[in-house]
């Protein structure tokens, strides 16, 4: 598993004074308005920041980061993510899971058949709709068809009557 993950995208530089917009890439954008450490993920390297201020907009949220103090500042950073350590992360329900948590883990049936990897978790607004190996097969997420969920272990077992029901197969 990840020990950091991505809360949200840099795309502009807002305003005059450093400030960055921020597309979110979590349920909860008011998390950013308490958010004090974080790190900025540019080409695959974490870098350690401070935000000094931030508060919400329509469509994202404004983030202000020490050090950045120009526009041209804030432009560098545009398309890069930011990110929080585990430690930082928003406490999750049980039965709900991080999404870079289910990339990668192996997908099985309760009859022992395997699918392979979850490739993809496609957000929908009824449910979630797990992908797997780029499409071979689409499954939405229901609770009546996840049988095991052990991110752990990155494995996730349906229940095989259901997922004949509700799978999507490319074949």
């Amino acid at each position: 598993m990840n020990n950091h993950l991505r809360i949200g995208k840099i795309v502009r530089a807002h305003g005059v004074q450093g400030a960055v917009k921020v597309i979110p890439l979590t349920d909860d954008p008011h998390r950013f308005l308490a958010l004090k450490e974080a790190y900025i993920e540019e080409q695959g390297k974490l870098r350690p920041i401070r935000v000094t201020g931030a508060k919400l907009l329509n469509d994202g949220a404004q983030i202000s980061i020490e050090g950045v103090t120009t526009r041209n500042d804030a432009e560098l950073l545009r398309n890069a993510y930011l990110a929080v350590d585990r430690t930082h992360a928003v406490r999750l329900p049980e039965g709900r899971y991080f999404i870079a948590d289910l990339i990668g883990c192996e997908t099985f049936d309760t009859e022992g058949k395997a699918y392979g990897k979850i490739t993809e978790v496609m957000q929908g607004p009824a449910n979630d709709v797990y992908v797997i190996e780029n499409g071979k097969l689409m499954v939405p997420v229901l609770k009546r068809l996840l049988h095991q969920v052990d991110v752990e272990n990155s494995r996730i077992v349906f229940a095989a009557d259901v997922l004949q029901e509700v799978g999507l197969f490319a074949d």
